[in-house]
């Protein structure tokens, strides 16, 4: 790690998961080596965008794909896309669009910090329904008579997030979008593994479907895999290229562009400054490529003795108690829950999760469940090394 000495940082173990702020996961050999190979040579960024296209529609099951800067960028581009669709004028008068529907329905109990996403474009949220299950107040959740009474002439939109328990199902929103003419769109960032997710919200009848490109998929973390509709992502690549362009002589593919549904080339659009390189598209397909029910039954079952290996080292330790929370799919993430008792240590789970913070190499935590007075241990960035050390700091700082 000879550029982070140099830059006088120490490298972290990362315990917490595929976080953004902490780096996200490692990538895959193949796909450093696919990043270093497109480093050497110059493409369009449009044509490699196309290729991109094809192989995210072979793999996602949809008309089209797109790989952007991120999920969060994927989401505000995908709120963009639905409002302005192919219209190059109102794609410069993003993100206050004169004359065109500017509303994405929601339901209360989807909202999160990246609403912010979709405010970026311009359009103003609609909240449906209450969240009396999530709050205890009560057994019903969000249904689509809520959603089907909210949509009316200024609806760009409908928001879904996916997750365990989201609802409305999935199929029933669609149905709706399909019945009014309005694209759903799906965040389904961190809903890997298992691959199989890849297809459904597709094939469940969604518009645009948001990966992130990191996290489980170990492509770069700095990108975001769209799958949807042609149009939709057309209106994407249109609001996210670089489009300093001649009209006459500017020859993009058809496969991704309509040039002659086109009035002529936008100007630089709301999505400019989500630029992704050549390397990172290249880096995010091949992860795609990569992400194989194969490979995540071997992440899974090393996950599994991973967290085995610490919870086997921490046996009799006093003051803890330990149990595993089983994912809901088998290709899921499995954490390890370990609760500290204040009574006994004199210590609560914010200390201890801070000492192993406090001496190189930093020890990162799950934090979820701190409050409550739990240390969460997330296997995805571990290794057998990294998994010893961590019981051997865990013992240090409880005692």
């Amino acid at each position: 790690m000879d550029i982070y000495a140099t830059l006088g940082i120490c490298p972290i173990i990362n315990a917490a998961g595929t976080l953004t702020r902490l780096g996200g996961t490692l990538m895959l050999p193949e796909v450093k080596a696919a990043m270093l190979q497109a480093s050497e040579a110059l493409v369009p960024i449009e044509t490699l965008e196309a290729a991109a296209s094809s192989a995210i529609s072979r793999i996602c099951g949809s008309e089209a794909g797109y790989v952007v800067s991120g999920a969060a960028a994927g989401l505000t581009l995908a709120a963009a896309a639905s409002m302005v669709g192919l219209d190059v004028v109102k794609m410069g008068e993003l993100p206050f669009p004169v004359g065109v529907p500017d509303e994405i329905i929601i339901c209360r109990s989807h909202r999160n910090s990246y609403d912010h996403a979709f405010r970026a474009a311009g359009a103003r949220l609609v909240e449906v329904g209450v969240s009396d299950r999530h709050t205890g107040a009560g057994v019903r959740e969000v249904e689509p008579w809520e959603i089907e009474a909210a949509i009316c002439g200024k609806t760009a939109a409908i928001a879904y997030t996916a997750g365990p328990g989201a609802y409305p199902p999935l199929p029933s929103v669609t149905a709706l979008g399909k019945k009014y003419n309005i694209p759903v769109i799906v965040d389904a960032a961190a809903q890997l593994p298992p691959p199989s997710n890849l297809r459904r919200f597709v094939s469940e009848g969604a518009d645009l479907v948001v990966f992130s490109g990191g996290k489980a998929l170990r492509g770069p973390q700095g990108t975001g895999i769209l799958a949807g509709t042609r149009e939709l992502i057309a209106s994407i690549a249109l609001q996210h290229l670089d489009m300093d362009v001649t009209f006459e002589i500017w020859d993009p593919p058809r496969t991704l562009i309509p040039k002659e549904r086109l009035k002529g080339a936008p100007r630089h659009g709301l999505g400019r400054g989500f630029k992704v390189s050549k390397e990172q598209i290249a880096g995010a397909i091949v992860a795609l490529e990569h992400f194989t029910e194969a490979r995540c039954r071997q992440d899974a079952a090393n996950w599994h003795h991973l967290l085995d290996r610490i919870e086997s080292g921490l046996q009799g330790a006093a003051g803890i108690t330990m149990s595993r929370k089983a994912p809901r799919d088998p290709l899921g993430f499995p954490l390890l829950d370990i609760g500290i008792s204040e009574a006994d240590l004199g210590k609560r789970a914010c200390d201890v999760a801070a000492g192993l913070r406090a001496d190189p190499p930093p020890i990162y935590v799950g934090e979820t469940r701190l409050m409550e007075g739990v240390v969460t241990i997330h296997p995805a960035n571990l290794t057998e090394k990294t998994a010893d050390l961590i019981v051997q700091r865990l013992q240090a700082v409880l005692a």
